[in-house]
């Protein structure tokens, strides 16, 4: 029953090394994002300003199109209008995409909070 406790040692444990990095990009994100500091993950930038980039890079890449309904749609029924931004879409893929990167794990209940609001229904008194 003890043994089963026990971890095993350094010494079993295998070294895994990694694999290159490609330097074109982190030369292009580190010259946008800030000055003197070198970017290695999403953690390291701005969230404003990554969403941003981000958000382009998936426009650019057309891989998904935006409905001919996305103009009237609203985001959730506590809103009263839909967005003022053409391209609401990319930008919240862009903003769900950072926040599956950082907290890993994050279901459809953590976004409804996130991107959620108060439901008013009337007065109640």
């Amino acid at each position: 029953f003890g043994s089963r406790l026990r971890r095993p040692g350094p010494a079993s444990r295998r070294s895994r090394a990694t694999p290159p990095r490609r330097a074109m990009a982190q030369q292009f994100y580190d010259a946008h994002f800030r000055e003197g500091v070198t970017v290695k993950t999403v953690k390291d930038v701005e969230a404003d300003k990554f969403i941003a980039a981000f958000a382009q890079h998936l426009k650019r890449q057309g891989r998904f199109e935006i409905p001919k309904w996305a103009d009237v749609v609203k985001t959730s029924k506590s809103k009263e209008l839909p967005p003022s931004d053409p391209d609401w879409l990319y930008v919240r893929t862009a903003a769900m995409v950072r926040k599956v990167y950082i907290r890993g794990g994050m279901g459809v209940g953590a976004f409804r909070k996130v991107y959620g609001g108060q439901q008013r229904r009337g007065t109640c008194t």
